[in-house]
Parts: structure tokens; sequence; C-alpha cells
């Protein structure tokens, strides 16, 4: 059964809609939180003139790291920490966020006009999503985020014969980071990298939490992607 993802969205600007981002909140957030959060970064939307911004908000779900108490987030895990194995309710989550996506595309938007992307435990959803379930969107972004050893999205692409098609990368990490510490976020990177995804790294000098320049060079790389002066659907 599909779960309930509760998308809040935030429309383009002008009169056409040329494409979509989905932005996917960190663990114990929502799509509401999150968006809010952007606002009072930017004091503004987080918003394009062409592109509609989607905010879905993860399952409620126990989550072990919380002593099994519910939380909202994408999958549960054992531990915070890049050194267990993934858990699966991850790719339930994943086959919710598939049919969210898919409705985008049956709407008109092609998948070669949709970039997926999220903070910490949501930026590790997107990884799975770009890499492993819609390999044809341009661009993957991870804000504070890391992949388990042993990932899945390694895994996948250890399989792939063909690396130039694949989404492009966007990594941003806090180097005082105590939660997801940044060694993590750069390893995870690295071996991305490795396996032939066409990566960019940026480091902060901030904790675990998201700031103005950022998200504006988030902004900037994903105008390059799917910039507005591009052909309409």
């Amino acid at each position: 059964m599909a779960l309930s993802l509760m998308p809040r969205i935030v429309p383009q600007t002008k009169d056409v809609c040329k494409g979509a981002v989905f932005f996917l909140h960190g663990s114990g957030d929502t799509g509401i939180g999150i968006q809010d959060w952007l606002r009072s970064i930017l004091d503004d939307d987080f918003k394009f003139p062409h592109l509609k911004v989607i905010f879905p908000t993860a399952p409620l779900r126990p989550y072990t790291p919380n002593n099994g108490g519910r939380s909202y987030v994408w999958f549960d895990r054992k531990n915070i920490s890049p050194f267990v194995s993934e858990h699966e309710t991850l790719d339930e989550t994943a086959r919710s966020l598939s049919q969210l996506i898919q409705t985008e595309v049956d709407s008109g938007i092609p998948l070669s006009r949709i970039i997926i992307g999220g903070f910490s435990m949501g930026g590790a959803m997107s990884l799975h999503m770009g890499y492993r379930y819609f390999p044809q969107v341009p661009g993957v972004f991870t804000l504070s985020s890391f992949l388990n050893n042993g990932s899945s999205v390694f895994k996948t692409l250890e399989t792939v014969s063909d690396k130039s098609k694949l989404p492009k990368l966007f990594c941003c990490h806090g180097d005082l980071d105590q939660l997801v510490l940044p060694e993590w976020g750069l390893n995870t990177n690295k071996q991305l990298e490795d396996l032939g995804i066409s990566t960019e790294f940026h480091k902060f000098n901030f904790y675990h939490e998201m700031n103005f320049k950022e998200i504006n060079m988030l902004k900037e790389w994903i105008l390059k992607l799917i910039p507005e002066n591009s052909s309409q659907l």
C-alpha cells in the first residue's frame, strides 16, 4: 500500500511550469517544516520562475534512534552511522516517492526536468531515488547527508556501464557538524565520484544546518541544470 506523503507545493512564479524540484526534509521534520526553515533563511520562499518545488512529508513510523518513538522519517535505521546496514523501510518509502514523482511525469513534466534532493536523511533518500529508481533525472542534491557503507546505491552503480548520463550531484556539508560527521559526507561523495558520478562537494563553517550561501549556491546549480530560458514543455 502506498504511503501518504502529504506534499506541500510552492508553485512557479511565472505562468508556465517547466519542471519540478523535490526537496526532502531531514528526520523528525515535515515538508511544511523545511519549507518554513528555507523561508527563514532566504526571507522568501525557496522558489523559481519556471519550476514548482514539492516538499513531501515522510511517513510517521517507529524510529530506532528515537528509542522506538514515532517520528517523521523516510526510513528506520539501527543508528545514525554509516557503519550499520540499510533498513528495509527505505525501499517501502521509495515506492511511495516513486508514485509521487510519476504523478508529475503523468502531468507532462519529463524526468529530464525533475531534480531530487534533500537535507540530512532526505539527502540520503534522494541518492536512492536518483541513482536507483530514477537515473533519468538530471541532478541530485544532498545537504549534510551520507550513505551507509555498502549502500545499495553503490551496488547499483557498480552494475551501470555508461555513467555519463547519470544525474549530476551537488553536495554540501558543515565542517562543524556533530550529528552527521563531515567525513561521512565526504566519504560518500568520494565513493560516488569513484563510481563515475559527476560531483561537486562544498564545505561550510557551520553545524548540522543550512545557511544562506549554501541555499543560493544550490539554486544557481538547479538553474544551470534546468534554465528558465530553455524550451517549454
